[in-house]
């Protein structure tokens, strides 16, 4: 296969959902109406939907034929049994404690073990980490090395947590106010760069001369792994789910959203080593979640991860993810639009402040672009800057320290001929991008504020 360029998709297509082609007068009124926030949308009235590969991936065949199987017993359902021994395949942790999406497992985590005073390093932490992090009174920090922080170096692991900054911060603040560190596996807010497993075996080092707990956010584990076994010096001829356990290894635990690499509409975990940690993790997800063999989820959901864990670990699907995300990427590269580069895994980060000089941070140019792009072709993507990271718990803003917009792939979702439109658009604002203008926001929430504020353009 490898002596062809084109990237063919590993599958065939079982059925089909028809999307309506909106005009651009459409669209304006749709963004009126939304308050220039992509999120607040109709998703009927969207024609290319890039805002997230979060639960938006196609399922396959044979996850459907789980959705069929699944038993819907309150405790001990069969499905919970297929779903506990395909996680625990990959990830041998003692506890495994399902919920209904990952931000669920972390407010769990986070309640347990943060609090006021209290500090949690990452290389980045993404918005509902960093949400679930502060809600309780702690500090979110961000350690990821400093290329990880420049659009266009080049690093093959720019997701790396910076060791020397995670060993002064854990000696500054004394390790007793830092309960976990946690390591985000590919670092999304940063690019969706993957992290070295050197790296991994270094924040582990670190963590054992403190004596503190390794945590991975492992939402995109297998797009990972594939990086590293691309990449990194000896894993080329290693298995992928090999990879997966090594890097599983060197962590006590783990929290999860399957909507991403479980290839699943819905569903998550959190996983521990520790009985004190998973008893005092499992009595909270009783009161806001459900009973320890569904947590939030229906037996079906429990089936179609359980499925998806063995399909996204498959060398094929992995070749084609990342190469047909590159294929976008690399057409905007070359097109001299400014990206994340080298291209991420799951998604292509356009360089807003970069694009957009002639737009302040605080006039947010990464909202600017996203709204441009789809008043011109019905393209919904995320901004991941100042309007996502600016607002601080103490009520200031700042500019973040990127202004990115995320255009992230469904899986298995999207043809060539989708993404050829999306970069044609892309180029065609791309080219316009001196008439764009700044937003000022007229309504924003205390936490997550992305999510549901409201903007007028200036």
């Amino acid at each position: 296969m490898e002596r062809w360029k084109t990237i063919i998709e590993p599958f065939r297509i079982h059925s089909v959902e028809p999307i309506r082609l909106t005009s651009v007068e459409e669209r304006e009124r749709a963004l009126e109406a939304a308050g220039w926030n992509l999120f607040n949308l109709h998703s009927a009235d969207v024609i290319v939907d890039l805002l997230t590969d979060s639960g938006t991936g196609s399922m396959s065949s044979e996850q459907w034929a789980g959705i069929q199987r699944g038993d819907e017993s309150y405790a001990g359902s069969p499905s919970w049994f297929r779903f506990l021994a395909a996680v625990q395949h990959l990830f041998p942790f003692r506890h495994v404690i399902p919920t209904h999406q990952g931000r669920a497992a972390e407010k769990i985590l986070f309640s347990v073990i943060a609090g006021p005073g209290k500090a949690i390093p990452n290389n980045t932490h993404f918005d509902t980490t960093r949400a679930n992090v502060e809600f309780t009174g702690a500090e979110a920090v961000d350690l990821v090395i400093a290329e990880g922080r420049e659009p266009a170096t080049i690093h093959p692991f720019k997701g790396n947590m910076d060791l020397d900054a995670l060993d002064a911060f854990i000696r500054e603040r004394g390790a007793a106010s830092v309960p976990a560190v946690f390591v985000t596996v590919t670092n999304n807010s940063g690019g969706g760069q993957p992290v070295s497993l050197e790296n991994l075996r270094g924040v582990r080092a670190i963590c054992d001369r403190h004596g503190l707990p390794l945590f991975l956010d492992a939402c995109r584990f297998a797009e990972n792994a594939w990086f590293i076994h691309e990449r990194e010096a000896g894993y080329s001829r290693i298995a992928i789910p090999e990879i997966v356990r090594e890097m599983a290894s060197l962590a006590d635990g783990m929290t999860m959203s399957a909507k991403k690499d479980g290839l699943a509409n819905i569903g998550g975990w959190l996983a521990v080593d520790d009985d004190g940690l998973a008893e005092r993790c499992r009595n909270l997800l009783i009161l806001t979640e459900g009973f320890p063999t569904y947590g939030g989820l229906a037996g079906r959901d429990l089936e179609a991860i359980a499925q998806g864990l063995s399909e996204v670990v498959q060398e094929d699907y992995l070749h084609y993810r990342i190469r047909s995300t590159a294929y976008l990427g690399e057409a905007l590269d070359r097109a001299g639009v400014p990206v994340v580069k080298p291209i991420g895994g799951h998604a292509v980060y356009i360089d807003a402040r970069s694009l957009l000089p002639h737009i302040p941070p605080l006039a947010y140019p990464g909202q600017a672009l996203v709204v441009a792009l789809y008043r011109e072709g019905g393209i919904r993507g995320c901004e991941i800057g100042t309007v996502m990271f600016g607002r601080h718990p103490d009520g200031s803003e700042t500019s973040a320290a990127m202004d990115l917009v995320r255009l992230a792939i469904p899986r298995r979702t999207y043809t060539q001929s989708h993404i050829d439109y999306v970069i044609e658009v892309v180029r065609w604002v791309a080219e316009r991008a001196g008439d764009l203008r700044g937003l000022r926001m007229t309504e924003e929430p205390p936490q997550l504020r992305h999510f549901t504020a409201r903007f007028q353009p200036l």
